[in-house]
């Protein structure tokens, strides 16, 4: 058999990764988790054992707010002071190409830190002429390149040559224009607000999709907020609770407990957009086989909570 066949017959690495913590302690880092995974498309709540929702998680599902689908913007507008000023240094921006696929397309991300992550092709790489380094899985031969583009760095003013030279890069030399997905948080600052910034017949106001279900019959397991690695006829480990819920969550029928148990604790699953150019932080993302960039909490009743990050092959380790 040979190599190439080999691999390609080969299951593709996952990456689970796992710790516990407690909500209310001082260096608790699940803010921290939530807050560097920036492009989500779809969180799922599962409460076992729950007849009716709570009041308080119906009204702030109720208050997620809009998000914004910009049609064919060019990527000059993003570096543009006017947009910076307004949006970047005044809040939480977000952005994400939307419809590009991040292993054939040039893609672009704004992260709410101020960086603007450009991963494209080596012809556009080349033409664009902006430093930047090879994909981490473009193989030997380097076939795509990640630029990455501070916005809020002191030296990026309007009469600065870095923020010329990027400028003229994007507008000139070799234009970029994508459709977008946008979020814009801010903390009470006057202003501009998106559908104002951006012309009417270029931007239109989206909601999230919220549906509920009630799973009946549901097998739950058995946990302890104290054993990750769970016990023996005793109680589940993380790694058979991820599996459970993901079969659940995609509505497979499947469950390895013979009898139902009382649950006296939640789950929060966000997943990540498959095509995003990253996952946490600045972590470069690749789509391989299925793009997956999750995380999940196991909260319980006591504030404890486990923590579970998980990767595809073309992914660096969660943080």
């Amino acid at each position: 058999m040979s190599a190439p066949l080999r691999r390609v017959q080969q299951a593709p690495r996952h990456l689970l990764v796992c710790e516990k913590g407690h909500a209310r302690h001082p260096r608790s880092r699940h803010a921290a988790h939530v807050r560097d995974h920036a492009y989500n498309c779809r969180v799922s709540v599962l409460i076992p054992e729950c007849g009716m929702l709570p009041e308080v998680l119906k009204s702030t599902v109720a208050d997620f707010g809009v998000y914004y689908l910009v049609k064919n913007l060019s990527v000059h507008e993003l570096v543009a002071h006017e947009f910076i000023d307004s949006f970047v240094k005044k809040g939480s921006c977000y952005a994400l190409t939307y419809n590009t696929k991040i292993d054939q397309d040039n893609t672009a991300a704004l992260l709410p830190t101020g960086k603007l992550i450009l991963s494209v092709d080596k012809d556009t790489y080349e033409e664009l002429g902006l430093q930047g380094r090879p994909s981490r899985y473009s193989g030997k031969k380097a076939m795509r390149y990640i630029i990455t583009i501070d916005l809020t760095d002191s030296d990026f003013h309007p009469d600065g040559k870095k923020h010329k030279r990027v400028l003229w890069a994007l507008k000139e030399k070799k234009p970029l224009e994508f459709d977008f997905l946008m979020a814009w948080y801010n903390t009470g600052a006057e202003g501009s607000t998106l559908m104002s910034y951006f012309p009417k017949n270029q931007i239109r106001a989206l909601k999230p999709k919220i549906t509920f279900s009630t799973l009946r019959d549901l097998q739950c397991p058995a946990l302890q907020s104290n054993e990750l690695e769970g016990k023996p006829e005793e109680s589940c480990s993380t790694e058979e609770l991820f599996e459970w819920l993901g079969a659940v969550l995609n509505q497979v029928n499947f469950s390895y407990f013979s009898e139902p148990k009382l649950a006296h604790w939640l789950t929060l699953t966000v997943h990540g957009f498959a095509d995003s150019p990253v996952s946490w932080r600045e972590n470069e993302h690749g789509f391989h086989k299925g793009g997956e960039n999750l995380y999940n909490f196991v909260v319980f009743r006591n504030l404890d909570y486990w923590l579970q990050m998980a990767v595809g092959t073309y992914d660096d380790c969660p943080p």
